[in-house]
């Protein structure tokens, strides 16, 4: 059984040599970028300040305002909260053995048979992806069973933009099929120990497989 993410399963769709190299051979180390280390900064500011109430750093003065809305909410908080579920799509620990998939969520709140599910975002909303919403989405109703409602956003506090979706109980089974399709997908490549480029908007100038016919650094 491959075990996966929402981050491993855009990476092995986007190029499945650049997963290889990357997640199994291992022989490629993508660099940390600034982006990544500010996007981190600014998870563990928003994690600590609404969570703690820790006081927000002058560099991220500028993140408040959205912060003092989503404090606002009435339920049970979780900040980064951590959930795993199974192949048969049960709920799980995120660092069970059995795990299939995992993922955390920035902010979960839990309103009696209704939640929140808020991602914080740092880069430009016109690059908006919900798919991670939807998975976060699925996991909460298997680790809630209470829950028949889950309103979810990002939340981009850069550039500031709020993407709404909604996901309701009776729709689980539908929007996990094409998920298991994903997997089953990454586990035939790990099986069958093929892993075809794939063309696509990295090659040119960011994608660190230089190796590959695709790359624009070659």
């Amino acid at each position: 059984m491959v075990k996966w993410s929402y981050s491993s399963m855009s990476l092995f769709q986007q190029c499945p040599k650049k997963f290889y190299h990357i997640k199994v051979a291992k022989t490629i180390v993508e660099p940390t970028s600034w982006q990544m280390i500010y996007g981190l900064e600014a998870h563990k500011v928003a994690e600590d300040y609404v969570r703690d109430d820790v006081p927000i750093p002058e560099k991220f003065a500028f993140m408040k305002g959205a912060l003092d809305t989503v404090k606002k909410y009435k339920g049970v908080i979780y900040c980064e909260h951590k959930m795993g579920v199974t192949d048969t799509q049960e709920a799980c620990d995120f660092n069970a053995d059995n795990v299939w998939w995992r993922g955390i969520a920035d902010l979960l709140v839990v309103q009696g048979d209704r939640a929140k599910i808020i991602d914080y975002k740092t880069g430009q909303n016109k690059y908006a992806d919900t798919k991670q919403l939807e998975l976060l989405a699925l996991a909460a109703f298997k680790h809630f069973p209470e829950l028949k409602v889950i309103n979810a956003g990002l939340l981009f506090v850069v550039h500031p933009a709020f993407i709404k979706q909604r996901y309701e109980r009776d729709e689980i089974e539908h929007r996990w099929g094409k998920w298991k399709e994903k997997a089953e997908e990454l586990g035939t490549a790990y099986t069958t120990n093929v892993w075809n480029p794939k063309q696509n908007f990295t090659c040119r100038s960011w994608c660190p497989v230089v190796n590959c016919a695709h790359n624009g650094k070659r």
